[in-house]
């Protein structure tokens, strides 16, 4: 049987970048759901070039956050 991987929470925070110029180590990002990604072991974040593109997923942490930051971060995401 095999393990399915999913990230739970709505965000992340980079923990490494392997010299990847649109990941900065301690930003915290937006991830989007890709149950097809998270099979492979990658998800889908919002990089500093605005878009989203695959990352491994042990590039990251997921992390908990109160409800009124993830609003606060879910409006600036969407500017």
């Amino acid at each position: 049987m095999a393990t399915q991987y999913k990230i739970e929470t709505k965000f992340v925070i980079c923990l490494r970048n392997d010299d990847s110029e649109d990941l900065v180590l301690g930003k915290v990002y937006l991830v989007l759901e890709d149950e097809v990604a998270a099979r492979d072991h990658y998800i889908r974040v919002v990089d500093e070039s605005g878009e989203d593109y695959l990352y491994p997923a042990n590039f990251f942490a997921s992390i908990e956050l109160p409800r009124m930051v993830e609003r606060a971060l879910f409006s600036v995401a969407g500017d």
